[in-house]
């Protein structure tokens, strides 16, 4: 069958001239307002990044965990969006082992950190400024007056943070809701083995599946502590959660604060998601309504990017950020600028929003017990910054 393009007159030929400056205008487009690009003077505000140390544990276990491989995480462990501008794996590792040496000697040396200085950042660091998709962005819009309100000079920055909750360590009315270490089936695979089984427990089961008991009553995975279905639903939405659960020595469980002093103990431990049922986040569902179920692990601090549970980075508030992983490549250094002020970052994890995401990056806050306290913390905090990529000059 003929295609109906053919039948259709062709278009005349544009005249050589017109041909010229539609092709320049289009090019001159391309060079005014690229998503990224090079910027020869950049406007650094004064230095407000809150811990050098932390900064720089962050950056070690970020080149920790590229050092793994590109084969070990494809996709991931990737000079990502920098190669265009010479920015090679090696070359982000250099960049992060950099921070760490300038916090080290100047700690040794008594004196303040240059990486306060703006003129230090300047001298040591090519910047590539960062602007952003809002075609990407728009897409998401409906409803959502932070997306749709992105200005054309910065990046939507969001908050999350590591959520504090109370549990117990059996199943009671205020407490009905475990996080679950992964399920008994594939305790003994690797994630690779897991995920290509399609018939393991863990790919059967979405969230509302699993917060029927079906879980308890085959007992089919291990409940590590048990929460109320605010905390739940809190704890999956951020990752981590730093639990304060009262073990009874003779109830277990009774988090009332009856019990006398010798007879309960109060025991914090941190919770990180381990690997998840598959089903993808969907930005247009409240968190009540997702389908996404992780499965935790108990860690000794707060973890940020791995695969899997085995290898993960160690965070720090308010010196991480998470963001798109795929297409920025892992362990970038990033600095966040508003109303003169700079603080510099490390992009060390990521979550189910950030798929194909270049216009936003996520704040990691700090300790919070709920929406509530975040919210009065970062009242007045902004929500778009200047966002720039660090890399250490050649």
């Amino acid at each position: 069958m003929m295609k109906l393009s053919a039948l259709l007159p062709l278009p005349l030929p544009l005249p050589l001239p017109l041909i010229l400056l539609v092709a320049f205008n289009s090019a001159a487009n391309v060079a005014v307002n690229p998503i990224f690009q090079l910027e020869a003077k950049p406007e650094i505000g004064e230095m407000v990044t809150s811990s050098n140390a932390e900064l720089c544990e962050v950056a070690k276990g970020s080149v920790d965990y590229l050092n793994l491989g590109e084969d070990y995480d494809p996709g991931i462990i990737t000079a990502g969006i920098t190669a265009q501008f010479g920015g090679d794996l090696d070359r982000v590792k250099r960049t992060l082992n950099f921070i760490c040496q300038v916090e080290q000697e100047d700690k040794l040396a008594g004196t303040k950190s240059r990486l306060m200085d703006a003129d230090f950042i300047a001298e040591h660091f090519d910047v590539i400024r960062w602007m952003p998709d809002k075609n990407q962005a728009q897409g998401f819009a409906k409803d959502k007056p932070l997306l749709k309100n992105i200005p054309d000079d910065k990046i939507l920055l969001t908050k999350y943070y590591i959520k504090l909750a109370k549990g117990t360590a059996r199943q009671t009315p205020e407490t009905p809701y475990a996080l679950y270490a992964i399920p008994n089936d594939e305790k003994d695979l690797t994630l690779e083995q897991a995920n290509a089984d399609p018939s393991l427990t863990r790919h059967q089961l979405t969230k509302q599946d699993v917060i029927t008991g079906i879980l308890d009553k085959d007992k089919l995975a291990q409940p590590m502590v048990w929460l109320s279905r605010y905390d739940l639903e809190d704890s999956l939405m951020q990752g981590t959660v730093k639990v304060d659960f009262t073990t009874d020595k003779s109830t277990s469980g009774d988090i009332s604060g009856n019990n006398s002093d010798d007879r309960s103990e109060i025991t914090s431990q941190f919770f990180n998601v381990h690997r998840n049922n598959g089903i993808g986040y969907k930005r247009n569902l409240k968190k009540e309504q997702q389908g996404r179920y992780w499965y935790f692990k108990k860690t000794e601090s707060v973890m940020g990017y791995g695969k899997d549970a085995n290898y993960k980075i160690p965070v720090y508030p308010l010196v991480t950020v998470a963001g798109d992983l795929a297409h920025l490549g892992l362990g970038k250094l990033i600095m966040l600028t508003h109303n003169g002020e700079s603080r510099l970052t490390v992009l060390a994890d990521t979550g189910g929003a950030f798929e194909n995401n270049q216009y936003q990056l996520d704040y990691l806050g700090g300790y919070f017990k709920n929406w509530d306290d975040y919210i009065n913390t970062y009242r007045t905090f902004p929500d778009y910054f200047e966002a720039r990529i660090l890399l250490l000059k050649e």
